[in-house]
């Protein structure tokens, strides 16, 4: 690439892109996890609230009384494991929250086989925030606990209220987070297809940059190609006007020096004066114009006009004409004025004229221009490639330049049309639209 600017922007955006789209993708990944950490969270709470409301609490309170491994303990151990069996759990368990910072578990739900189990008022893991709410009657709800016995785990509680409403423990269920990882990795791959677009997505738009910078480049390419070749051919035609110039005032010089040689100086001072016309000519090529590339353009016609021996007038609107690309305002006038000229050079000297109308207003641009020519007969057909009025001896490559105004003008929503008269008269009409 050759423009450092453009290479810089490219690769900034890129970079960017690239970064918030990475940004977005691990967003989402942390966000589907704690949702579905919350999710799992709260279904757990809403079985801890059913499972807390459906104990017997009569026989939950007795046991109370008497805190040891007896009958009441058995039934509701089983009951409690029976809970834990259904919901998945790692473990569902009571608890006695006589404080606000320190909780004790009472019974757990084991099968009553396993000879291992839980001491009566072991200190739980509850982390005290959670303790301090439950200690105020409240359900809670653990981040994943890292416990060095058990592994990590994420608990919640609900309390175990009497018939008078009286909160008499809590009801907690510890959610293995094995079990978590296993649900969020299935969630995940459910959403596996959204990270994977995303990802293609960065390639499919990285790739779009590139392929649009080398489309850009490209028909950059072919702009400043056209637009070399149309300044080059005004450029060839100024130097071989003022080539023709050069050698006619040598000429005049020559004569001069023979009318001094032949002591002749009345005839000489006749002949300066025609040649002071002809330098007052040149000297008002010089137009007034806001457009440089308009006004070069049409100095360099008006020279070539003069060497034809055309007489051509302008007519220019005080405008910028910004509304229409440079190179497409130069190959629309080219073309026409060329045309005109090809045609008025077919008329005797005396009878060759162009006039040139540029003109400018709030709705749209119009340039006109008319030449003394022979007529057109047909000019229906002007506009076709490869249409000429010239006669084949005389062309090299003919019939592109109305068809090449026609694709620029139609480019534009414009509108173009040839008028030609049985009084030797042309006028060819362009009217862009300002947009």
């Amino acid at each position: 690439m050759k423009n450092p600017k453009i290479k810089l922007i490219l690769i900034l955006a890129t970079i960017l892109l690239s970064f918030f789209t990475s940004l977005n993708i691990i967003t989402s990944y942390v966000k589907i996890k704690k949702t579905v950490e919350e999710s799992i969270a709260n279904q757990s709470l809403e079985a801890a609230i059913s499972v807390a409301s459906s104990i017997d609490v009569e026989e939950y309170q007795r046991f109370l009384d008497n805190p040891e491994k007896n009958d009441y303990y058995w039934e509701i151990r089983s009951y409690l494991n029976d809970a834990r069996v259904k919901l998945g759990a790692l473990f569902v368990y009571t608890l006695e929250v006589d404080n606000p910072k320190v909780s004790r578990a009472m019974i757990m739900g084991l099968p009553n086989d396993i000879s291992k189990s839980f001491d009566i008022g072991g200190v739980c893991t509850v982390p005290e925030q959670q303790v301090q709410k439950a200690y105020e009657g409240e359900t809670y709800v653990t981040e994943v606990i890292q416990d060095s016995v058990h592994g990590a785990y994420l608990s919640v509680g609900a309390p175990i209220k009497d018939k008078s409403g009286k909160v008499i423990g809590y009801l907690g269920i510890d959610i293995s987070a094995d079990t978590l990882n296993g649900i969020k990795g299935k969630v995940i791959e459910d959403n596996l297809f959204i990270f994977i677009f995303n990802g293609v997505f960065i390639l499919i738009v990285t790739g779009s940059f590139f392929f649009l910078q080398r489309w850009y480049q490209k028909e950059m390419a072919k702009e400043v190609e056209v637009t070399e070749d149309t300044y080059q051919a005004e450029i060839k035609t100024l130097i071989t006007s003022v080539s023709s110039l050069r050698h006619d005032f040598t000429n005049h010089i020559q004569v001069l020096h023979g009318f001094l040689q032949l002591d002749k100086p009345e005839q000489a001072k006749q002949y300066l004066y025609s040649l002071s016309k002809e330098v007052q000519a040149i000297k008002s090529l010089k137009l007034n114009i806001d457009h440089p590339g308009l006004s070069i353009l049409l100095q360099t016609k008006k020279l070539t006009a003069q060497n034809h021996n055309i007489d051509m007038d302008f007519t220019i609107s005080q405008d910028a004409f910004n509304k229409i690309k440079t190179t497409d305002l130069i190959k629309i006038l080219s073309n026409l004025i060329d045309n005109a000229i090809d045609a008025a050079t077919e008329l005797p000297e005396g009878q060759r004229k162009i006039t040139i109308c540029c003109n400018a207003d709030e709705t749209q641009y119009e340039f006109k221009i008319t030449n003394t020519g022979p007529n057109i007969v047909d000019t229906s057909q002007i506009f076709k490639q490869g249409f000429s009025t010239k006669k084949p001896e005389s062309e090299k490559i003919r019939g592109q330049g109305l068809f090449i105004v026609r694709e620029i003008v139609n480019k534009y929503n414009g509108q173009i049309s040839i008028e030609s008269s049985n009084h030797l008269e042309t006028t060819a009409i362009v009217n862009i639209p300002i947009k």
